[in-house]
Parts: structure tokens; sequence; C-alpha cells
């Protein structure tokens, strides 16, 4: 009979906390559109799993962590309505580039940002965690417990919403 790890003990606890931590994160900002609020989410599911580690199966604690975030942020969903913010990427320096570029690809990102938060709440959240943080359609469907299919069919439709929202892409090809 193989035994599982305890959540309970430090060493696998910090383990644990080191591998989905960011990714965690990631999730509830794709949900909440808030990165400070997605952080303090994220910290609060940390401190649920600490404190139900004893009931926590280590093999099951990565859907134990996505369940406790996604009740989290509805339950947070439920008192206030988020807004969404994108970190800002630091511009290029102005002085050696030609003013109408700066112009032009402010547009362009802010355009971006603004067509991404028009996408639904599954929408966005599947073209992120896609896109943003790498992760397969397969991987998207367990973390947010839906089939496979569903994910396929929320990029697909995000893409096409995306491209026929964004006229740079159509000029561009992308």
């Amino acid at each position: 009979m193989e035994v599982n790890p305890s959540v309970c003990e430090e060493e696998n606890y910090n383990t644990v906390y080191r591998r989905n931590v960011e990714k965690l994160r990631n999730y509830l900002y794709y949900r909440c559109k808030d990165l400070d609020m997605a952080e303090d989410l994220t910290q609060e599911a940390f401190i649920r799993l600490w404190n139900k580690c004893k009931d926590v199966i280590f093999n099951k604690v990565t859907s134990f962590l996505y369940t406790v975030a996604r009740n989290l942020f509805l339950d947070h969903t439920r008192k206030e309505k988020a807004v969404l913010r994108f970190v800002k990427e630091q511009a290029p320096p102005v002085d050696k580039q030609d003013p109408y570029y700066l112009l032009r690809t402010e547009e362009f990102r802010e355009q971006i940002e603004r067509n991404i938060s028009d996408l639904t709440d599954g929408q966005r959240e599947v073209f992120l965690m896609n896109r943003i943080d790498k992760l397969t359609y397969k991987e998207i469907a367990g973390l947010l417990e839906i089939s496979q299919t569903a994910v396929e069919k929320r990029m697909s439709k995000a893409l096409l919403k995306l491209r026929d929202n964004i006229e740079e892409f159509k000029t561009y090809g992308i």
C-alpha cells in the first residue's frame, strides 16, 4: 500500500505552495480582473489548505486549491463587481522611438486589453490560461473541471471575437 505524503508537513506544504502559487494567482486574476484581489484570494486559498491539511489528499491538492479559489472568487463577486486592470508594461525609452509609433503601440495595447475584457468570463480565463500561463487545453479542462471540448469551444469563440474586434489583427493577419 502506497502512503501519500501529508500536506500538513511543512516541507510538503511549501512544495505545494511553490508549485501552485503563481498559476493559482493568475487563474484568479483572469477571473477577478484585479491583481491585488487575486493575490489576496490566493493567500486565502493557501490558508484554507493549511487549515484543512489533514483532510486533503496530497495527490488532490491542486484540485482542492482551484476549487477553494473558485469559491472564494464567487463569494467576492457576490459582494462587488471587479474592473479589469492589466499590469502596464514598461514603455520603451521615448527619446529613441518615433512618437507616432509610441502612440500607435499604446492605442493597440489599450484596444487589446479592452477586447480581452469584453470576452465572457469563461472565454477570457481559457484564453489567458492558454496564452499567458501556457497551459494545454487538457490542463485547463482539469483545473476548471470542464470538458476539453468546452475549453476548445471557449477558445475558438474568444479567438473569433478578438479577430473580429481588433482591426490591427486584420491588417497584420494575426
